[in-house]
Parts: structure tokens; C-alpha cells; sequence
């Protein structure tokens, strides 16, 4: 007997099947196309991140984004201070009276709204290097309440409370993390948590950087000066009229009785005749000290034995054992033995340790860039040595060329794997291409700059400098002199101003 069927088999209706089919065809279609696009604006994103600068219009000051848009309003007599180009913090100064010294600030947002209320002043703590470059602390500020200095972070947070009657940078390129500060006629250092790293205490206080060695030179009050690190551990005992900022292998340079000798860290005396000052510690610190003496260089052992006569008009180690050296005028490298690696032919000679490359400036002004082997690998105007992205970048006659740090030739859409648009030259003129090689922007132009990272090129014509944007719009017809401008920079519509230590745009 049969067993009968519960139900009937189904039978596959192809129509149906060959619909589905096409229907997850047609929606991974779209994933992919999504995903396009999402990728095109996340190139986008990486080409124009959000960035604050101060901008000068019509002698008054304001600040633009990074897609040039205005966000404060051109109308303040001073220049408007942004300390961190990435917080939208802004700080101006205004109703100056230049006779009394007396003003008043405030802080903005990009909304225009005044923030961080409730102190007599909010201001930038400003640091001035050897070069007069200025900068600021980044992640602090400085406040005033009844005539006493305390510090805030960006957002409003009071790091240490206004007991303080001078809060000041200390100018070190090395330690932006570190303030100055007096309390009762007294200098300590504090650091941009509000942490008294060195307790105000002392008759003065100084950054100590050299060679890696870091510390703080601090004077007592019979003038004295001794050394300490940054969690005020004593270095060097205040026993000295001065401590140079020179060190090596935990020797220091020092000045006492009016006379500068070489020292141990427990203060022991290693060197202290045969020179009239100190001017540097050998790596190999067996190979002892560049001395001075009636006004030219030399090297001496530790024991006072010469090893290379004071006959040069200025000696720098770059490595251990090699010297840039300076005679006649001209500038050249050598070893303890004397032997020349480099003749004297050049104007000045700079080592880049990073990077272990030298940088010649020749009579024109031109530059040779050496390797380790003393070889000229390259020659050119040097535009930038970057060792955080390990490329150089060389005008090369007209041409801008870039290659890596062992000065292999790259292009720049190998380095710069986030921009849209590559200068390009063909008889003589300049265009753009993307990276593929295709042309964006026809050649055209006298002079070009490459796409900075807010994806804006700088275009040159007739003499006069304008700006396209990422797509190779024109964003600034040419309109601009610029021939006096030490940098070459747009965003918008805006131009890099002339005085490159302000970082600022300027506009018509």
C-alpha cells in the first residue's frame, strides 16, 4: 500500500528566480556606487580638514576657516590670536590706549559668541624663539583676575587658579609644555597642566636644552646658578656664575671665577686651561671639547692636548667626529684628522641629523644636498626638507622635483596620496594634472604652486597670483603682486601674508 503525499512538490518558477537574481545584482550595484561615493568625499575630507587662521582685510583683522570662509568679521584694530588652528578659540584684544599700556580682551568662537567669560582678560601665551619666530602655547591660556595670572585649558577648564603675578612662555622650540612664572618676586616653572614642575623660589629660571639633555638653569639670590631637571631633581649644585647651554655624555660647560671650565655632573673639574671659552663637547667625549682661543676654533682632548689648532673661523660637529668647518670666508668639512671631506667652497653648510643629509648654500644661492659620503646627490633651490613625510622637495631651474630622503626621484602623487591636483609643465607653461597623469587644468600659467592640504594651488599669470580649488576651479583670478612674499600659499581667495612669523592670510 502507498503511503500518500502530504502536500504537493512545488515547482520553481524560473521567472521569479531570475528576478531576485537581478534584483541583489542591482543592490550590490548600488553598494558599490555608494561606497564611491563615500570614498570620493572621504578623499575630499582628507584634503580639507576644518583649520582656523587669522585674516587681515582693509587694515582690520577677522579669522577665515580653511575653506576660506569668514567666521569673525574683518573689524578689530589688532590681529586676532589663534592659538590652536585646529580649536575654534579666538582671542582679541581691543579699546587700546598705547599711552597707558591699558586693554581689554575677550574670547570668541566661530559662532561669534563670547566664551570663556569671568576674568578680567584671556589671553595667548606667547613664546618668541633666537630667530624672532613667535608661537603659542597650544593647549593653555592664560588668565588674569584682581591683578593675579592663573591658566585655563581651551575648553574653559581651570588648571590653576589667577595667584600668579607673570605667567610668560620660555621660547623653547624643544618644550612647548613649560611656562615661567612669578609669585612673590620669586621664578618657578610650571607646565601647561598647572603643575608647579620648579617651585617659584628661585632669583631666575631659564630652559637648559642641548644635545637632548634637557633641565632647567635656575639662579638664586646671590646670583648663582645651578640645574635641576623637570621633576626638580638637582643636576648641578648653584655654585656657578653660569651654566652654557652645551652638553655631552654628562659633561657641562660652566663659568666660575670669571673663567669657563668643563665639568662632571658631581661637579668634578675635567678641563679648564689652555682656551678662552668652550664652544662645544665632542659625541666621542674622549675626544674632548671645540675650544676658542684669540678668536679662532680648535679641538682638545680632555687631558688639554690639541688635536686640531684654533685656526678656523667657526667649527660644529654634525656627526661624531666630522666638523663643519668655517675659513676664509667659506664654509667646508673635515675630520679630527683635518683631512677635507668637503672643500671650502660654500656659504654655509647645515646637517639634517634626521635625515642624515647636509645642505650646502652655494654663491648663487642654490643648494647641493650631500649624503653620509660627503657625495652631492642632488642640486636646486631647497623649498623643504620633511623628515616626518621623508621626502625633499627641490626647485630644479623651473621645475619643481621632489625625491626621498636617500634622493631617489619620486613623484608627488607618490608622497602626497591625498591630493587631487599635481603641477605639471609643458613649453613652458604650467597645468595640472591629477594622478593619473590627466589634465585638469590646461597649461596656461606662468608659475604654479602644488595643492596645499586645504586642496587650494596658487596659479601665476601676467606677473599677478591667484588660486584654484581641488576640482581646478578658478577660486582667485590672478590678481595678486606677490613678488616680495617669502611664501606663496592660498585658501580661497585669501593669500599667505607677507610677514611669515604672524601666520596670517590677507585679502583685497
Amino acid at each position: 500500500m502507498s503511503r500518500g503525499r502530504r502536500y504537493e512538490e512545488p515547482k520553481l518558477n524560473m521567472k521569479k528566480v531570475f528576478a531576485v537574481i537581478i534584483a541583489i545584482i542591482v543592490f550590490i550595484m548600488c553598494i558599490f556606487i555608494v561606497k564611491g561615493l563615500l570614498t570620493k568625499n572621504d578623499e575630499q575630507e582628507k584634503i580639507v580638514s576644518k583649520d582656523y587662521f587669522a585674516a587681515y582685510k582693509d587694515n582690520k583683522w577677522g579669522v577665515i576657516d580653511s575653506t576660506g570662509t569668514v567666521v569673525i568679521d574683518p573689524s578689530y584694530a589688532e590681529m586676532i590670536v589663534v592659538p590652536n588652528s585646529k580649536n575654534d578659540v579666538f582671542l582679541c584684544t581691543y579699546d587700546v590706549n598705547y599711552e597707558t599700556g591699558e586693554y581689554k580682551t575677550k574670547a570668541l568662537n566661530s559662532k561669534n559668541e563670547e566664551i570663556l567669560t569671568g576674568y578680567d582678560k584671556v589671553e595667548p601665551i606667547q613664546n618668541i624663539d633666537e630667530n624672532n619666530n613667535v608661537w603659542y602655547v597650544s593647549n593653555a591660556l592664560k588668565v588674569s583676575k584682581d591683578g593675579k595670572y592663573g591658566l585655563i585649558s581651551l575648553d574653559g577648564k581651570e588648571l590653576i587658579s589667577c595667584q600668579y603675578e607673570e605667567i610668560t612662555g620660555l621660547g623653547d622650540t624643544t618644550n612647548n609644555n613649560v611656562l615661567k612664572i612669578l609669585k612673590d618676586g620669586k621664578y618657578g616653572i610650571l607646565d601647561t597642566e598647572g603643575k608647579e614642575v620648579v617651585k617659584p623660589e628661585y632669583a631666575d629660571v631659564e630652559i637648559f636644552n642641548n644635545n637632548g639633555k634637557t633641565g632647567i638653569i635656575v639662579k638664586n639670590s646671590e646670583g648663582k646658578c645651578g640645574l635641576v631637571d623637570f621633576l626638580n631633581n638637582k643636576i648641578l649644585d648653584t655654585n656657578y656664575d653660569e651654566i652654557k647651554n652645551i652638553y655631552n655624555n654628562d659633561l657641562y660647560v660652566v663659568k666660575k671665577d670669571g673663567k669657563e671650565i668643563l665639568i662632571k655632573k658631581d661637579g668634578t673639574e675635567v678641563l679648564s686651561s689652555g682656551y678662552d671659552k668652550i664652544e662645544g663637547i665632542l659625541k666621542n667625549s674622549d675626544s674632548g671639547i671645540i675650544f676658542v682661543k684669540d678668536n679662532k676654533y680648535g679641538v682638545m682632548k680632555q687631558t688639554g692636548e690639541i688635536v686640531i689648532n684654533a685656526e678656523y673661523d667657526e667649527l660644529k660637529e654634525s656627526k661624531s667626529g666630522i666638523l663643519i668647518a668655517k675659513k676664509n670666508d667659506k664654509y667646508g668639512i673635515i675630520d679630527l684628522e683635518k683631512n677635507e671631506k668637503v672643500g671650502f667652497i660654500y656659504n654655509s653648510i647645515s646637517y639634517n641629523e634626521k635625515s642624515d643629509l647636509y645642505v650646502a648654500e652655494k654663491e648663487d644661492f642654490t643648494n647641493d644636498i650631500l649624503d653620509n659620503t660627503f657625495e652631492v646627490k642632488q642640486s636646486g633651490i631647497l623649498i623643504d626638507l620633511n623628515t616626518d613625510k621623508g621626502y625633499i622637495e627641490l626647485r630644479q631651474g623651473d621645475d619643481y622635483n621632489y625625491f626621498d630622503l636617500k634622493l631617489s626621484n619620486k613623484k608627488a602623487s607618490e608622497i602626497f596620496t591625498s591630493r587631487t591636483l599635481f603641477v605639471d609643465k609643458k613649453d613652458g607653461k604650467y597645468g595640472f594634472v591629477d594622478k593619473d597623469g590627466n589634465v585638469i587644468v590646461d597649461y596656461i600659467y606662468d608659475d604654479a604652486t602644488e595643492q596645499n592640504d586645504y586642496g587650494y594651488c596658487g596659479i601665476k599669470k601676467d606677473g599677478k597670483w591667484g588660486s584654484i580649488d581641488s576640482k581646478g576651479n578658478i577660486i582667485q583670478e590672478p590678481i595678486y603682486d606677490l613678488e616680495d612674499y617669502l611664501k606663496i600659499d592660498f585658501i580661497g581667495r585669501w593669500h599667505y601674508g607677507k610677514d611669515i612669523n604672524m601666520n596670517y592670510y590677507n585679502q583685497i
